[in-house]
């Protein structure tokens, strides 16, 4: 029969080249270390296999009498069959649960795993967001407390305030987070799943208010007079003169500009493109010459309208908006609905409707039918938008005609 183990021969035994165990009786033993170090180990038979389980703290911080106590208590669970390992490692699931149970701190976890794989500007512009828009409405509440009536008047805040792309990705953001929390196991709930249903009743026609024709003079004398940053100025211009989408307007870079050729190239899969299509912009007269103003200013920036508060990054999603607020425009435009009024007025001119839909970059380029020849297509959408320009000019000048060539 094996001699007791006692405190005197744990002290005694010495370190060796290999680490070596030594037995305490009923399966308890104690691993020593080649560095001296030891540590109490629980063997046991769970479920027809053999299985080992430190057993708290190392020697001398737990003692020999503590650890064949503590051991008893794991073989009484063994007994009642539930698997210490098992259990130790729920419960360890549970401490990680319980460090993520508010939306911020799901929305941390969820960015970092996911910003992985974005592209840099696309994680600069989810990051934004969330400390803009998200963190500071919803960063403290309790995950499970969180309903799809709060997201709704959430998101229907943000498009109040003239940014329905914003509301749009903002939910497809949260559905994301939730989803990402749910599977960690720090929430049950699912108040995103609903959240279409509850914010469609707004209507989307309210969500891109524009002026009628006759009301653009007032819009242009305003513009053209008020005190304001000349950058977010230009921003508004290039939007009423090409009618591309907000998010793409003010995330402009210098590298797709070639103002030689008076054109705007937006590469596939560019962010703020609808589905990432490809489009190829034919800029008006008007806007080569503000560009080369503009860029006497932020040439030697990435982007062409370049934040207040860091130049490395574009103006807000907000600013045009805020604006058009400023000028007394309120409910009235928005920088979405440039691209109705826009379609509206080139429609009502009668355009080849293809070319208008073109312009606006509705449909995958690659996909259009092929009834023109692309250089063509461009060079007729080059002088629709030209006399489009043009017309703005005479509209912010007095003229009561329109000026469009009328395309029958």
């Amino acid at each position: 029969m094996a001699a007791k183990l006692t405190e005197i021969a744990i002290r005694n035994a010495k370190p060796r080249a290999k680490k070596f165990k030594i037995s305490a009786g009923q399966g308890l033993t104690l691993l020593v270390m080649p560095n001296g170090s030891r540590y109490w180990r629980l063997r046991y038979w769970f479920a027809g296999k053999q299985k080992e389980l430190s057993v708290g703290r190392p020697y001398p911080e737990l003692s020999l009498k503590d650890a064949q106590e503590e051991a008893m208590r794991l073989r009484l669970l063994i007994a009642e069959g539930t698997d210490p390992a098992e259990q130790r490692f729920q419960m360890k699931l549970d401490r990680t649960q319980r460090a993520a149970n508010t939306f911020g701190e799901a929305a941390e976890s969820w960015f970092e795993f996911r910003a992985k794989a974005w592209a840099k500007r696309t994680a600069e512009q989810v990051r934004e967001y969330l400390d803009k828009d998200l963190l500071p409405v919803l960063g403290k509440r309790p995950l499970p407390a969180i309903t799809t009536r709060e997201l709704a008047a959430f998101t229907r805040a943000i498009e109040s305030r003239g940014a329905p792309d914003v509301a749009k990705k903002v939910r497809q953001w949260l559905a994301s987070i939730f989803s990402y929390a749910r599977a960690q196991g720090w929430t049950t709930t699912d108040p995103v799943s609903d959240l279409r249903a509850v914010v469609l009743p707004s209507g989307s026609a309210t969500n891109y208010p524009h002026l009628t024709i006759d009301e653009v003079p007032e819009l242009l004398r305003k513009l053209e007079s008020f005190n304001a940053s000349r950058i977010v100025k230009a921003a508004a211009m290039l939007s009423l003169w090409t009618a591309n989408r907000p998010g793409v307007t003010r995330t402009l870079r210098w590298d797709e500009l070639d103002l030689d050729l008076a054109v705007w190239t937006i590469p596939r899969g560019r962010e703020g493109m609808k589905r990432g299509y490809s489009h190829i912009t034919p800029l008006p007269v008007q806007a080569v010459d503000m560009l080369r103003e503009i860029h006497q200013l932020t040439g030697t920036f990435e982007y062409v309208f370049i934040g207040r508060n860091d130049p490395r990054n574009p103006i807000s999603d907000g600013a045009v908006n805020a604006l058009l607020k400023r000028l007394g425009f309120r409910g009235r435009q928005t920088a979405h609905g440039f691209r109705h009024l826009i379609s509206t007025a080139l429609n009502e001119q009668g355009y080849e409707r293809d070319w208008i839909e073109r312009q606006l970059a509705h449909g995958d380029p690659d996909k259009i039918r092929e009834t023109y020849n692309k250089a063509t297509y461009l060079e007729d959408r080059r002088k629709m938008m030209q006399a489009w320009a043009d017309h703005l000019d005479a509209l912010r000048d007095g003229a009561t005609i329109l000026l469009f060539e009328r395309r029958a």
